[in-house]
C-alpha cells in the first residue's frame, strides 16, 4: 500500500515531461494567481497570462538550460522567438490544466499529501522522512510548510488529470508487433561512393569567380568587433567567504532554536493488509473485516506465526514478501489511522487489534521504538554555522548592492574605486565580440549590452553594474576596442577558390552518381568499385540519417535493387541492397517487445496530450498577442 501509493504510472510521467510543471516540488510564484503587473501576453478564458508571470518563467527557465548546459549555454538563446513562444505556451498549458482540474473539482486528500511528501528523498534521512530536515529545507527556500503544502496539493491535482488522459492510451499488440517487424528488419547493402576530391580536377573556374563571390557575400568576410574589458564581481559568496561566525553565535543559535534540532520518536512496524477502499460496497468491507480479525485471532493464537500469515496474506504488494516490515518511520509518514495505532504501543512485540483505513484492515505488530531526541550541538554545529553564513552573506550582500551600483555609476571613469572600497579584485577578459560565446560572466546578454553600448565604448565608461544571477553583480570597463573589419580579398580569395571547386566537385559527383544510378536502374552493367556487403538495422547508431532513411526507402520486391544518395559537401553515394531479412514474430515476453511497445506508448501518449491540450485550448478561448510577447525581454 504505502509503497505502491508514491509510484506515478508511466504514462503520466510521460505527460510531465511535455510541459513544465510550475512546482516541481520547490518556491515559484503560483500560476493560479494573476500577478496584475506589466502588459498580458496571453489570455485563457477570463485570466490573464501578464509580462511578470511570463519574465518569471523565462528566468526559471534560462536556469535549468544553464544547469544543463554548461559553459556552451548563451543567454541570447532564450531571446529567440521560438524561445519566447515555448515558455509561453508551457503557461497556457499549465492554467488550461489547472482550469480543467478546478472544473472537474478534483481533490487530493491531507493523506495523499503527507504520503507524497514523505517519500519525496529531499525530505529524508536514511530512507525515511525528517520533519527537521522538510522544515529547513522549506526555510531554505523561504516558503512556509503550508505555501509548500498548497502548491503540492495542486500539483497532485494536475497529475490526475494527466492520468486521466492516461487511461485511454491502449497499444495494440498487432500494432507492436507490426513495429516490431519494421524496426528490426535488416538489409544487407554494399556502397560505392563519388567522392567530390576525385572530381576536382576537372573544375575550372572563370577568373573573376573568386572576386565576384566575395563581392556579393561581404559580410561572411566581416571580422566583427571585439574588445578587451576589465571588471570587477560583487558575489554573495565571496561576501559569505569574508564572514567570520564565531562558536559563541553557533551556541547561541543553537540553545535559542533546540526545537529546530529535536528528531521525533519513530517507530518500527510490521503489518497485515486486507485491502477494502473506503468506497466499496458493504459487503466487501464486510468481508475484509471478517479476513483481518481471522488473521488477527492466528497471530493471538501464535505470535511467531505473524511473518509468515503476512506473507501469505497481506495485500500491500510493497511489504508482504518482506513479512510485512515498514521499516522506522516518523509521525507524518503515514496515514492518520495507522499511524496513531502504532504511536499508541509502546512495547516491541505489541500487536495491534484491527484497524481500518482509507485502504483497508490493518494488522500492526510494533518491532522497534527509537526515543525522541534533540541532535547534540557537535553534530548539527556545521549546518548551523552554514545557514548562520548563508542567511548574514543574503543580508549584507543586499545592503552593499545599492552602494556597489552607485559607486561605479557615480566614478564611472574607473573601477578602482568601487574594487577598493568592497575589497575587490579588477580582472581582465580575453577579446569578446558581442554575438560570440565568451566565459561567465561574459555569457550575459545585459552584460555585453552594456559593454558595446556606445557609452562604454567611445565614452570608455563603467557599465552600469549588472545583475548575472547565481548572487553575482558584475560592472565593467571597455580596456581595448577593435571596430568591425572587412578581410581584404587578397588575404581570403585562396579560401574562396578552394571553396568554390570543392563546390563545382560535389555537383560533378552527384551528376555522374545519378546517371550510374539511372543505368543500374535500367539494368545496365556498370563498373564499380562497391565496398564488402554488411548488415544494417534501423535503430542502428553511426548512420547518419538521410542514408539509413535512403537505404529503406529503396524497392524491396526485386533485389538487388539500388539507390542513390547526396551526401553535403562530400559528394555521392549509391548502395545495392542484396538481401532483406525480416524477424520472425516475438514471444511475449521477448524484452525488445516490450520496449517497442513502451516507445510507440510514448508516441501515442504524446499524440493524446497534443489533442487533449488542443481541445482545452478552444474550449478555454487562448487569446495570444503576439506584438506584446516579441516584444518581451527578460528583465
Amino acid at each position: 500500500m504505502f509503497d505502491a501509493v508514491r509510484n506515478n504510472k508511466k504514462i503520466v510521467q510521460v505527460f510531465l515531461l511535455l510541459i513544465t510543471l510550475p512546482f516541481a516540488f520547490w518556491g515559484v510564484d503560483s500560476y493560479v494567481k494573476n500577478a496584475g503587473q506589466g502588459g498580458e501576453l496571453a489570455s485563457v478564458g477570463e485570466v490573464a497570462i501578464t509580462q511578470a508571470e511570463f519574465q518569471q518563467a523565462q528566468r526559471e527557465q534560462q536556469e535549468r538550460m544553464r544547469g544543463a548546459l554548461g559553459a556552451s549555454f548563451n543567454p541570447a538563446m532564450m531571446e529567440t522567438p521560438e524561445a519566447k513562444r515555448a515558455v509561453l505556451d508551457n503557461l497556457v498549458n499549465q492554467r488550461l490544466l489547472a482550469l480543467d482540474a478546478a472544473k472537474m473539482r478534483l481533490r487530493v486528500s491531507d493523506e495523499r499529501v503527507r504520503s507524497t511528501i514523505a517519500g519525496i528523498p529531499a525530505f529524508q534521512e536514511n530512507g525515511h522522512f525528517s520533519l527537521p530536515r522538510y522544515e529547513a529545507m522549506l526555510k531554505a527556500q523561504g516558503m512556509t510548510q503550508a505555501v509548500f503544502e498548497s502548491r503540492l496539493r495542486h500539483d497532485l491535482v494536475l497529475q490526475q488529470v494527466l492520468g486521466a488522459v492516461a487511461e485511454g492510451v491502449m497499444v495494440p499488440r498487432a500494432s507492436t508487433e507490426q513495429v516490431f517487424a519494421v524496426q528490426l528488419e535488416e538489409r544487407v547493402v554494399s556502397e560505392s561512393r563519388f567522392a567530390a576530391p576525385q572530381y576536382v580536377s576537372s573544375v575550372k573556374l572563370a577568373d573573376d569567380a573568386a572576386q565576384k563571390y566575395y563581392d556579393a557575400n561581404r559580410k561572411q568576410f566581416e571580422v566583427p568587433a571585439q574588445l578587451r574589458a576589465e571588471y570587477i564581481v560583487l558575489s554573495r559568496d565571496a561576501v559569505a567567504d569574508q564572514l567570520a561566525i564565531t562558536d559563541a553565535d553557533i551556541r547561541k543559535e543553537y540553545d535559542a532554536h533546540q526545537d529546530k534540532f529535536r528528531q521525533g520518536g519513530e517507530r518500527r512496524a510490521s503489518h497485515i493488509l486486507i485491502q477494502a477502499d473506503k468506497d466499496a460496497a458493504a459487503d466487501v468491507v464486510k468481508a475484509a473485516r471478517e479476513k483481518a480479525e481471522g488473521l488477527l485471532k492466528q497471530i493471538k493464537a501464535n505470535p511467531a506465526e505473524f511473518e509468515k500469515l503476512a506473507k501469505e496474506n497481506s495485500q500491500d504488494p510493497g511489504s508482504a514478501e518482506k513479512g510485512g516490515d515498514l521499516g522506522f518511520f516518523a509521525r507524518g509518514s503515514m496515514v492518520k489511522p495507522f499511524e496513531d495505532a502504532v504511536f499508541g504501543m509502546s512495547k516491541e512485540g505489541e500487536v495491534s487489534g484491527v484497524v481500518q483505513s482509507d485502504f483497508g484492515f490493518h494488522i500492526i505488530k510494533l518491532t522497534g521504538v527509537k526515543a525522541e531526541k534533540v541532535r547534540a550541538f557537535d553534530e548539527v554545529k556545521g549546518e548551523i554555522a552554514a545557514e548562520l553564513k548563508r542567511t548574514e552573506a543574503a543580508k549584507k550582500f543586499a545592503e552593499l548592492v545599492e552602494g556597489f551600483s552607485n559607486t561605479v555609476y557615480e566614478q564611472a571613469d574607473s573601477l578602482k574605486p568601487a574594487a577598493d572600497k568592497f575589497k575587490l579584485v579588477v580582472k581582465t577578459t580575453d577579446w569578446v565580440t558581442r554575438n560570440g560565446k565568451a566565459a561567465a560572466p561574459f555569457d550575459n546578454e545585459k552584460l555585453l549590452g552594456e559593454l558595446f553600448s556606445d557609452d562604454a565604448v567611445k565614452n570608455k565608461r563603467n557599465t552600469n553594474a549588472v545583475d548575472v544571477g547565481n548572487g553575482m553583480l558584475v560592472a565593467a570597463r571597455v580596456a581595448e576596442f577593435k571596430p568591425a573589419s572587412l578581410r581584404a580579398f587578397e588575404e581570403v580569395k585562396p579560401a574562396i577558390e578552394k571553396g568554390l571547386e570543392l563546390d563545382e566537385a560535389v555537383k560533378l559527383a552527384e551528376k555522374d552518381g545519378e546517371a550510374k544510378l539511372a543505368q543500374l536502374t535500367k539494368g545496365e552493367s556498370v563498373e564499380l568499385q562497391w565496398s564488402p556487403a554488411r548488415t544494417v538495422q534501423r535503430t542502428m547508431q553511426g548512420v547518419p540519417p538521410e542514408i539509413m532513411r535512403a537505404v529503406y526507402r529503396a524497392p524491396s520486391d526485386k533485389l538487388p535493387s539500388y539507390v542513390g544518395v547526396k551526401l553535403p559537401n562530400a559528394g555521392y553515394s549509391l548502395f545495392r541492397i542484396e538481401k532483406v531479412s525480416r524477424p520472425a514474430a516475438p514471444s511475449q515476453d521477448d524484452p525488445r517487445l516490450a520496449a517497442i511497445k513502451q516507445q510507440y506508448a510514448r508516441v501515442m501518449a504524446e499524440q493524446d496530450f497534443g489533442a487533449y491540450m488542443m481541445m482545452l485550448r478552444k474550449r478555454y478561448n487562448v487569446k495570444v498577442n503576439a506584438e506584446a510577447l516579441e516584444a518581451a525581454k527578460e528583465r
